[in-house]
């Protein structure tokens, strides 16, 4: 473990990679530029606001806000005033969401949700809570002690967890809030056809069809709802679904694109660096389940 002010990082022993870090930060010059990380990244924002740019869309976020961001999610912090909070990282080696949905159910809360900004507004009971969890954190990695890497997760997954309650609500809070058209009904349709052939059917104009609305229709009703548009929302889920192939799985690059769709593993490859900046096989050579035993680490 290294240290340095208001900074504790454990590193992967094997390859010298961070596997977690917790860190303060009091502006934005961590955040001001492009991030790509082969890592989670939960970024509390405890005073300022301002907006954050992620994948294919840009929202506005208040104080008091969780961003949450998976690895290799392009994202960038966006203010034109001092922020400061704290942000803790944690690679999949060192807790793996995907293993653990039934435990923290975060994914597709927290992470990985492509109709929703990717932050989460934290009120003061919860506020409290992180505020104690993230200083217990502090204080276990100034030891050295027995079963360090059990305790630092427990106390990941209370933030996990925590956030995730809120989450959930507010989703429940914001879709009974939107008016009595036709249109929830149609969005929620959309999440459901999409999770359902974005396997097979790549194109917006499926979609559309499927909906009984026109292309011109739909394009503005997810540009409205979801601040992207749909191809980018189907390109995303795509992207979702082939990195817990690679992170999960043994299954070839050829196996998985075949299975998502794309007869051409090639052109797939090529498509999935485009959106994740970077290529399967580094994905899964960087991101990739069980290449750490977190217990020799700490």
């Amino acid at each position: 473990m290294t240290t340095a002010q208001n900074a504790f990082t454990i590193t992967n022993p094997q390859t010298g990679n961070l596997a977690f870090k917790i860190f303060n930060f009091e502006d934005n010059n961590h955040f001001d530029h492009l991030q790509r990380n082969n890592y989670y990244s939960l970024i509390w924002i405890r005073k300022g606001n301002g907006k954050v740019k992620s994948d294919f869309s840009e929202h506005a976020f208040a104080e008091n806000s969780l961003l949450a961001f998976s690895p290799y999610q392009p994202f960038m912090v966006c203010t034109p005033q001092k922020i400061e909070g704290i942000a803790i990282y944690f690679h999949p080696d060192f807790y793996c969401i995907h293993m653990h949905q039934k435990e923290v159910s975060c994914n597709g809360v927290l992470f990985n949700n492509i109709y929703q900004p990717p932050y989460t507004l934290i009120d003061k009971a919860s506020e409290a809570t992180l505020a104690l969890i993230t200083d217990q954190i502090k204080t276990e990695m100034q030891q050295s002690e027995i079963a360090q890497y059990d305790l630092l997760v427990s106390y990941l997954k209370i933030i996990l967890i925590t956030a995730s309650r809120l989450k959930t609500e507010q989703l429940q809070e914001q879709t009974a809030k939107l008016p009595n058209t036709k249109e929830p009904f149609i969005l929620q349709n959309l999440r459901d056809a999409i999770e359902l052939h974005f396997k097979s059917k790549h194109s917006p104009s499926h979609y559309a069809n499927a909906l009984n609305i026109t292309p011109k229709a739909l394009a503005k009703l997810t540009k409205t709802h979801f601040n992207k548009t749909l191809t980018d929302m189907i390109s995303e889920r795509i992207i979702i679904e082939a990195k817990r192939e690679l992170y999960l799985t043994n299954k070839t690059v050829k196996e998985i694109a075949y299975e998502l769709g794309y007869d051409d593993e090639h052109y797939f490859s090529r498509f999935f660096k485009v959106n994740a900046d970077v290529s399967p096989q580094m994905y899964r050579e960087t991101v990739g389940f069980a290449k750490w035993t977190p217990l020799t680490g700490i």
